[in-house]
């Protein structure tokens, strides 16, 4: 082999080599735009949100909707615990900002008005914070579980108002189990 085709073969090899690495770097460069921008999996973790999310369904949250729209009452949304941020929960909104909560006994009061809502299946108990009424800031929404009596959602003080800030994405696809796959019903 000449030295000239040697010289020839050695740039050949270290072309394909930064050609790898520039193709690796933006594939890892989209995959980080799109986790933190557009979408991400999320996995639901117990039972405040059956029977419209059961444990061990794999989501996908869309992370871009509310740059453009406000969400709407019935929205399931997914948020850090405000304990400890590492945590996500996912809830249903309820309560809209500027307007006023109550719960007392089994029925939610939205502005003195009962709720028309047929999300939670199992009997509320404990109305915890919203025995009282609540009003609801220029950016804060009352979430609930649809499994109510075991939820742990805004009328608990841990959790509170969601600011919307806050509020991680929509969840929008279930992708796992597989029998299940297909888009959230929110309304």
């Amino acid at each position: 082999m000449t030295e000239k085709a040697k010289r020839k073969k050695k740039k050949s090899l270290l072309h394909e080599i930064v050609s790898w690495i520039i193709y690796i770097g933006v594939i890892v460069a989209a995959s980080l735009f799109i986790v933190n921008f557009v979408a991400q999996r999320t996995e639901v973790v117990g039972a405040s949100m059956e029977t419209t999310l059961m444990n061990g369904d794999q989501l996908i949250v869309d992370k871009v909707s509310y740059r453009f729209t406000e969400p709407k009452r019935f929205d399931i949304i997914v948020f850090p615990y405000p304990e400890d941020p590492s945590v996500h929960y996912i809830k249903r909104i309820i309560g809209l900002p500027g307007e006023t909560v109550q719960i007392s006994g089994e029925t939610i009061y939205i502005n003195g008005e009962p709720l028309e809502e047929d999300y939670g299946k199992t009997a509320m108990g404990d109305p915890g914070i919203a025995s009282e009424p609540i009003t609801l800031g220029d950016d804060e929404y009352f979430v609930l579980g649809d499994n109510r009596s075991v939820s742990k959602d805004s009328r608990y003080a841990s959790v509170g108002n969601i600011h919307q800030d806050d509020i991680t994405g929509k969840a929008w696809l279930r992708i796992w189990p597989l029998d299940q796959i297909g888009f959230l019903k929110h309304q």
